[in-house]
This record gives structure tokens, sequence and C-alpha cells, in this order.
């Protein structure tokens, strides 16, 4: 069986779908075609407890570029956000927790509690980011420049980037340009005494990555991320209903501006020939002929899966191969039957609304991450944690809570082991309620069920290759020109008619929609032009 597109785009997730949109209102009929049973890749919500219903995956927002929930007016098509006043509450190692809140004074009031000096650097620290992140969010929107013959709207972007530089001053343009390659480490040292605050500012720069605090680089990966969300202790932003509800919104709204989205239908194949994309085959067989095929997928699953390689050129074939995308996250969701006690809590409820930050200092966190580079799991992880049902209660039963949990350092490839063995799952699972339950000790008894995900379930059931979050590392070396690989980091790839939206390209940062966004402005450029 075999029909014809103007464009296929495979994989439903954030980017592809946001993709499709702007290809919609531009006039043209994307089919976007995603395997599961619903579309929305990362940012899903499932049930995985009778009564209990978890953000899967992702649990907060990147937070989306204002410009595309404007565009696609995601809140007319039923997204609500919630925003609590903490952004964050980190644990120290007696349980002394530290209150970040969404407000920069009161967060610097709580920060005096520890060090009043600190509390001061906070108000620094924040304008500081801000300066710098500005910068960064000008690039964020540009398409990566080409390299040996920029066009005219390269250097006119380059340009306006150039401008804001010139904008910060001399002080801050060379505070930019020296903390990107830095530490993320090195940098909070620079501003804080209190192990905990560098810690959980710290923890921005190292979530998702294979990278501990003291690896050169974070610094660029936390500053990436303000420049989405320039408040110190990060974003907080929290869909109604758990993530999904932004991308069932984004569903909504492509498929209003013309798109067509099909959901059980796993592409096989992208098929070839004279060099050129001319459409995809489903597992079934059917075959849907193609204008453009645009992939939502990651780079390696792309190219070196659904697409023969040998109609590639050898060099772009080993430079995928050597793109590192072998993640070190884990997710643990926790239906629990009430809400668990946290020491130094007691008077304020409301500090479990925002993030959870366990990881009391510094050299904590690059200990987690020691075990990881030597093929372990960590056994004193990073967590990151939130409780959903508490702003959100129709998540669980009445009375009962959900508890999401990104644990860190898991990784991708076991030494002497494997993730198909249920003893390594069960046993991350009982790490990840160990360690929780030194800030929490009720919490044991309090959980009805658990789900554990992987990094291969990341990329069995999820089509993470190497269980990456972000479809690869988010490093010097792979960020921007070189996002995924140099040369081809403007969403066109080297067979013609094939385009790339995921995360695997620039900026990749996560769930913001940009990626997605720029893409479909290339797309659009070439499609037109042809």
């Amino acid at each position: 069986m075999s029909n014809s597109r103007d464009i296929v785009i495979v994989g439903g997730g954030h980017n592809g779908l946001v993709t499709a949109f702007y290809l919609a209102k531009a006039g043209f009929k994307p089919l976007v075609l995603e395997r599961r049973h619903q579309v929305g890749g990362a940012a899903i919500t499932e049930e995985f407890y009778p009564g209990f219903r978890s953000s899967v995956l992702a649990h907060s927002a990147g937070p989306l570029r204002p410009d595309v929930v404007r565009d696609m007016q995601l809140e007319q098509h039923g997204l609500r956000w919630i925003t609590p006043e903490v952004a964050l509450t980190a644990f120290s190692d007696d349980g002394s927790p530290l209150i970040l809140y969404r407000d920069v004074e009161r967060a610097a009031a709580e920060i005096s509690r520890f060090s009043p000096s600190d509390g001061n650097k906070y108000h620094e620290f924040q304008v500081a980011l801000g300066k710098a992140s500005r910068v960064i969010s000008k690039t964020l929107s540009l398409t990566p420049p080409e390299i040996e013959r920029p066009t005219g709207a390269d250097i006119f972007g380059l340009l306006e980037v150039g401008r804001s530089l010139r904008g910060l001053g001399r002080e801050n343009t060379y505070n930019l340009l020296r903390w990107a390659p830095m530490a993320v480490a090195d940098l909070v040292g620079e501003f804080f005494q209190t192990e905990l605050l560098r810690a959980a500012i710290a923890a921005r720069g190292i979530l998702g990555t294979a990278l501990g605090p003291w690896s050169a680089g974070t610094s660029l990966v936390l500053l990436l991320r303000a420049a989405a969300d320039r408040n110190p202790a990060g974003s907080n932003g929290f869909a109604s209903a758990g993530i999904g509800s932004i991308t069932r919104a984004m569903a909504a709204a492509a498929e209003k501006a013309g798109a067509e989205i099909r959901t059980g239908a796993d592409v096989m194949e992208i098929r070839i020939k004279n060099g050129a994309a001319e459409g995809v085959v489903l597992s079934t067989g059917e075959q849907i002929r193609a204008r453009a095929v645009v992939s939502s997928a990651d780079p390696k699953r792309t190219f070196l899966k659904l697409t023969d390689t040998t109609v590639l050129p050898p060099s772009f074939v080993r430079r995928l191969q050597n793109y590192r995308m072998n993640g070190t996250l884990a997710k643990v969701n926790l239906a629990l039957s009430a809400l668990p006690h946290f020491r130094g809590l007691e008077t304020k409820p409301e500090a479990l609304s925002g993030r959870i930050h366990i990881g009391p200092e510094i050299d904590y966190l690059e200990r987690a991450f020691d075990d990881s580079k030597y093929g372990n799991f960590s056994r004193a992880p990073f967590l990151e944690v939130t409780i959903p049902s508490l702003s959100d209660p129709l998540l669980a039963p009445p009375g009962q809570q959900v508890m999401s949990i990104y644990m860190q350092y898991a990784p991708y490839n076991l030494r002497n082991a494997s993730w198909h063995d249920e003893a390594q799952r069960s046993g991350l699972g009982q790490v990840v309620v160990e360690t929780l339950a030194r800030y929490a000790p009720d919490l044991p008894e309090k959980i009805l069920d658990r789900q554990i995900i992987t990094p291969l379930d990341l990329e069995d059931t999820y089509g993470l290759t190497g269980g990456h979050i972000f479809h690869g590392e988010l490093a010097l070396d792979q960020v921007f020109t070189m996002r995924p690989t140099l040369d081809w980091a403007r969403y066109r790839t080297p067979i013609a008619n094939l385009y790339l939206c995921g995360s695997g390209t620039h900026p990749g940062t996560g769930l913001t929609g940009g990626s997605g966004r720029n893409a479909a402005r290339e797309i659009l450029r070439e499609v037109k032009k042809k």
C-alpha cells in the first residue's frame, strides 16, 4: 500500500509537533507518525498504578519558548501552568533544608540563615546570570551559521549577538567568555561559600549529562538553561494534569493548523532514491511517499537505524558513530499512600511544592558521577524530586501522592551487568528509596508501588538511543555549529529532502520547542526554494 503526502514527520515528540504546526501554518499538510499509542515522546502523562498518574519521564518544562506558546496558543488548547512559590528545596547532610523561593528577595533571605554573605551574593549572581543569559538566548533562536560560506542571514544573526555582547560591557563580556568552558563547580565557587547552595545551583549544569560538576564545560550547560529561565534556582513551572498536557495541547494546535497525526505508526525505514529522501516505510509494510521527510528522532536512530548508511558519506557516518549520547539518568515514580514527612519542614509544607534537590555538596555530586564513569550506578545518587500531586490533586486519589524522581547517575552501559537483569533494576529503585529515606524516614512504609525506568528502557520503550534524554551530550564539542556534527548543524542532512528537528539539533536543551521552531524555519526556506 502506498500514498503520498507533502511532508512526513517521523516522531511525535514535542519538537516534531512544533515543527508540524509551523509547516501547517505555512500551508503544507504535514503527516506526523508516532510509533507509540500517544504523542509526546519524553513529555507524557500516564497512569502507572491504579488511580496514580505521573509525568512518566520529564516532569517539568524547559521552560517553553514564549514565541512557541504564543504562536501555538497552547493555553487555548487546554494548557494550564502551575507555578509554586518555591523553586527548589535542597537538603543538607544533617537534613537542614535550604528553601529557594522563586522570588529572589525571599530566596536571599533564606540563604542568609546559612550565610549572610551568600545571601548578598545571590543577588549579584542573579544579575550576572541574567546578563550572560540574555546574550546566549540570542543564539538559541539562530540557525547555526555556515562555517565556510556564511549567508547574509548568518552574518546578520551573528551581528545581533555581537551587539548584545558589546552591550554587556567589558567585565560582563569577560565573565561570559571565561565562564562557558569552566567547570560549574568553579563557577559557583566564585560566588558562594555554602556547600549546599553551591551544589543546588551547580546541579543545573549536570542534570541529564554524563558530566560531573568538576567537568569542563558544565558551566555552559548551566548558562544554556539559564537562557530559558534566568532564576538561579532554575525553572519550577509544571503543567496541570502532568507534562503530557503540553504535548496534547501542541497536538491540538498542529491539527487545527492542518497537520495530521497518526499514533501506532512505527517507521521502520526512510526510503532514499538517487541521494534524496522520497518517503517512509512503516512496520506494517505501508509506504508513504513525501516531498520531504523530517525526523524528530535522535541523530543516531535517524541515520544509523532508519537510513541505509551506504548512501551517507563515510566521514558523516564516522562522526555520528562518535557522537556521544550514552545517558546517565534513570527515572523512578512512586505511588504513595500519604505525604512523607521530610525532616525540618514540619512548619513549611509549601517547601515540597517545587523541585527537591538531594545532593548536599559538590563533592557528593562528583562521587555520584565517579560510580557511573566505571560502569556502576551510584549508591549515593544525586536526585531531583517533585511531588506534583501537592499542586495538582487529580494526579492521585484523595489524601495520596505521586512522587517523581530523576536519579543520576545510572549509566546506559553497566560494567559486568545488564539492565535486563531484574536485580539491577530493583537495586536501583532500592537505592533511590534508601537515599530519600535519609531525609524522609517514613517514606518506605508509604510506598504502594514503584515504576523504575532505566536508561535501557528509555531506549527500548521511548526511542531515545543510548537512553540520553537530550538526544546527545550537551558538551562544548556538541553544541551550536557542532550539533549534531560540524557542517550539518543547520537542520539539513547529507541526504536531500531529509531534515532533523529533534533535540539532537541546536539548541537541544530540553523541553523548550526551540529545535522544532528553528528547524521549521529552515525547512520552509528549503522546500519553498525547491
